[in-house]
């Protein structure tokens, strides 16, 4: 828990902000080695602190019919080379608490998806393994609600709780990323920055 306890004071220090990105989803080890190695390149450039920001599976596709990924037992190890070959701390999302512990053995940070944002029993396993938890506010939330997705994490023993901004769904499939102040006790508020850097060379 030290490591994780400097990293997350690290990250709470970092001026402008910190950044967490990389490509939505594991297409390959190497698209996704090229993608660390561009992105740590021009977040060391202006200053940033970086965490890469990848899933092993995309759960929760509309379709399907729709790439998901390589799964967690290969995923985890493109994360892992990922990692040890960048130096970069790794942030990966879970669906399921059985996933959480061996997630919890290459990530740093275990991100809840918005959709599960609120799910009791995922956000506790996610909680003991004494990660960080970055939790990405769901869609169809208020921010007040996310105080008490961060309390079950803290209530669980784990301290080290951020909440992510993922915008606000109005009406049918519209959503809109809005700035909104969401400040639980102690929690660090981050945005998320994935999906649009996949067209790096």
């Amino acid at each position: 828990m030290a490591s994780t306890n400097a990293l997350f004071n690290k990250l709470k220090e970092s001026e402008p902000f910190f950044l967490l990105a990389g490509p939505n989803v594991i297409e390959s080890e190497e698209h996704v080695m090229r993608m660390a190695k561009q992105i740590k390149a021009i977040a060391s450039k202006v200053g940033l602190q970086l965490v890469f920001k990848c899933s092993f599976d995309k759960a929760n596709r509309t379709s399907s019919k729709s790439f998901r990924g390589p799964g967690m037992e290969e995923g985890l190890k493109i994360l892992e080379k990922v990692k040890i070959a960048y130096d970069l701390p790794i942030v990966t999302d879970v669906h399921e608490a059985s996933q959480c512990e061996p997630v919890g053995r290459v990530a740093d940070i275990i991100q809840i998806p918005a959709f599960l944002c609120r799910q009791t029993d995922l956000l506790v396993a996610a909680a003991k393994t004494g990660k960080i938890i970055n939790i990405k506010k769901g869609q169809f939330c208020a921010p007040s609600v996310m105080t008490n997705s961060a309390e079950k994490v803290r209530s669980a023993g784990n301290p080290n709780v951020m909440v992510c901004e993922r915008g606000t769904m109005f009406g049918y499939s519209k959503s809109f990323d809005i700035s909104l102040s969401v400040n639980p006790p102690h929690t660090t508020n981050i945005f998320q920055i994935s999906n649009f850097i996949n067209g790096l060379p």
